[in-house]
């Protein structure tokens, strides 16, 4: 099938599976109206009686109920192995998701999420492979964008991602940015859908609407296709495998404009399903693999894109709208809001002067009124007239409580006083009570991110050639600089070939949102050093610990007091060094003063046999010597 052939096709099942979805896109419209506070009112009276009227005035519950559940924190990712030697891998995996957090505008799209997906009932993130981002070391990074669910339309009566056929995602694009991206002059083209990224239809000669049709091929993998009106800008039949650029003349690789070895500059894309290591690869089990092996190419064969709704509606690709759930109690207080505003202008004093009597009207504020007859006077009066305006804003109270009753928020969720709860306790309970009936919704986004980061992790795996710097923590709350690379997750078959392994478990931290929540955590850890959970609160060792987790959850001045802690660790190391120091010589010292004591005993007694001997000898001389004077 060629692009022609292609365009036609894909043309017609686009237009099919908008005019089929137009219902739910004419309703995201009215949506975005109700949250924006549109001063709009239903058709008012019955027969001929009917019109249509504009409130005066609107009390915009909806945007408030809606901000009321903005959830800021963002779940974290958890990677778990299936089995324990990948347990190093789901650990990097982890880690590098975690990194991507960073380095990706989660924090802007999680708010814009927050605030779309209760109004139209789900929104999607948009996760790609861009090649185009370079450093001097690195190809392409992954990129998450967000998508208004306006601007993805599904295949008609299918409801889940992984089981379409085909999607189409609706872009608008400036005329430059396709011109530098594909090499393809639209410059006579026009914007085909104005309000594919707003629902102000403001059409410029800037932009074009760029439609990408995403589809699974034979084969299993996906394919991509997409144009600008009637130009065709992509047609690939598997858009995940890998491809390189080669030199059509001597078949060498290209990386820029012109072949370097032979200078043509006719090129072509092929498929390549193997790669070959340029240097030797040691995998977690401590085996290498040599340079020059054929490694075959890791391929995702998941569809981009990852829909989080807000509660789950059968038989609905997305879920259901807080709007469409409170929108008649909206037109209601808009109707009462109204009402009483008009009854209050309406309202006045009301001045009564006898017939014919003449009022001077001049600048002076001492006003001469002139009667015929004295008589006149008792004529002159003031009525004031009030509507009464009770039960209209009893009625409006009503119908906002019933809205917050639909969507399960309590005044102690909202943060307001609640007389229901009469102490700090029963104003927690009445705030968990509520969070959960709102559980569903923090669960579909659990869910979501959940198989986002599956998705971003499996592009990481295939695309990301490089090893990439990340940072995490050692058990010591320590920083910890790693690589995170792709060879990570090799392994063997049992056919003695080497293959990518991603089979690994993706959900979220449940702690995530205790984690974020800074405050909360601080509390938590000042309570568990008071009970002894790290040790005995008075032991340096324990006050040390406890001041590197209050670091690393960003406490202030908690770096500051882990130095002094460690400062005066190191002193009384020191301290107990030279005292051991003393003991020792103290030690050596009896010691040399006992063997002298026993030096000077022994002496002693030696003395003392000498001079025994030099007795002994005198005796025995005078013996000898008297013997002699015998025998002479």
């Amino acid at each position: 099938m060629n692009k022609t052939k292609n365009l036609k096709y894909w043309q017609d099942k686009f237009s099919e599976a908008k005019s089929k979805y137009d219902v739910r896109l004419s309703k995201m419209e009215e949506y975005d109206q109700y949250l924006n506070g549109t001063k709009a009112m239903p058709k008012i009276g019955k027969g001929n009686a009917t019109k249509v009227q504009d409130a005066f005035t609107v009390r915009n519950i909806v945007y408030e109920l809606i901000e009321a559940q903005v959830d800021n924190s963002i779940p974290l990712p958890k990677v778990t192995a299936t089995k324990e030697f990948r347990t190093e891998g789901a650990r990097k995996i982890e880690n590098k998701l975690r990194c991507e957090l960073d380095r990706l505008p989660f924090e802007y799209m999680n708010d814009t999420q927050e605030r779309v997906c209760p109004t139209q009932g789900g929104s999607l993130f948009w996760v790609e492979w861009d090649n185009f981002k370079r450093t001097h070391t690195t190809v392409g990074e992954l990129s998450v964008k967000l998508l208004h669910p306006k601007q993805f339309i599904p295949q008609p009566s299918i409801f889940e991602i992984e089981e379409m056929d085909y999607m189409f995602v609706l872009v608008t694009q400036t005329k430059s940015y396709i011109k530098h991206r594909f090499n393809v002059d639209i410059d006579k083209e026009s914007e085909t859908e104005d309000n594919a990224n707003t629902f102000d239809k403001v059409t410029s000669d800037d932009k074009v609407t760029q439609i990408i049709c995403y589809f699974r091929n034979d084969k299993g993998g996906i394919g991509k296709f997409s144009w600008v009106n009637d130009t065709v800008l992509e047609d690939f039949e598997d858009y995940q495998e890998r491809k390189q650029k080669i030199c059509k003349l001597c078949g060498s690789d290209v990386s820029g404009d012109k072949c370097d070895a032979c200078g043509s500059k006719k090129t072509e894309m092929v498929r390549r399903d193997y790669e070959v290591l340029q240097f030797d690869i040691t995998l977690s089990n401590g085996k290498t693999i040599p340079r020059g092996t054929k490694i075959k190419h890791y391929t995702p064969n998941v569809y981009p894109i990852v829909v989080r709704r807000n509660v789950s509606a059968f038989g609905s690709f997305l879920g259901k709208s807080d709007v469409e759930v409170i929108k008649d109690q909206q037109d209601n207080i808009k109707k009462l809001n109204s009402t009483i505003l008009e009854k209050v202008l309406t309202g006045g004093s009301f001045f009564t002067v006898p017939k014919g009597a003449k009022i001077r009207t001049n600048d002076e504020n001492l006003k001469v009124l002139e009667l015929n007859d004295p008589a006149d006077k008792s004529l002159i009066d003031v009525f004031t007239i009030q509507p009464d305006i009770s039960k209209d804003m009893s009625m409006m109270s009503l119908e906002y409580e019933i809205a917050r009753q639909e969507l399960g928020i309590t005044d102690s969720f909202q943060g307001r006083k609640d007389p229901t709860a009469t102490s700090g306790k029963a104003k927690e309970f009445s705030a968990a009570q509520s969070a959960g009936r709102l559980e569903s919704k923090r669960t579909m986004k659990s869910a979501c991110y959940g198989v986002l980061y599956e998705v971003m992790a499996k592009f990481l795996i295939a695309f990301c050639d490089e090893p990439r710097d990340i940072i995490t923590e050692d058990n010591d709350g320590n920083p910890l600089f790693e690589e995170f690379s792709k060879y990570d997750f090799l392994e063997l078959d049992e056919a003695g070939e080497y293959y990518f392994n991603t089979d690994y478990l993706f959900s979220t931290d449940v702690s995530a949102t205790l984690a974020n929540n800074r405050e909360a955590m601080w509390q938590e850890m000042r309570m568990n050093l008071t009970q002894g959970a790290f040790g005995d609160p008075a032991d340096p060792n324990t006050l040390l610990f406890f001041w590197q987790i209050m670091e690393s959850l960003h406490y202030p001045g908690a770096g500051k007091m882990k130095k002094q802690m460690q400062n005066k660790i190191q002193t009384e190391q020191q301290m107990a060094q030279m005292q051991q120091q003393i003991d020792q010589m103290e030690q050596q010292l009896q010691i040399s003063g006992g063997a002298m004591a026993q030096m000077q005993n022994e002496n002693a007694q030696l003395s003392q046999k000498a001079q025994a001997l030099e007795a002994d000898n005198v005796k025995l001389s005078e013996g000898i010597g008297q013997m002699f004077g015998m025998n002479g």
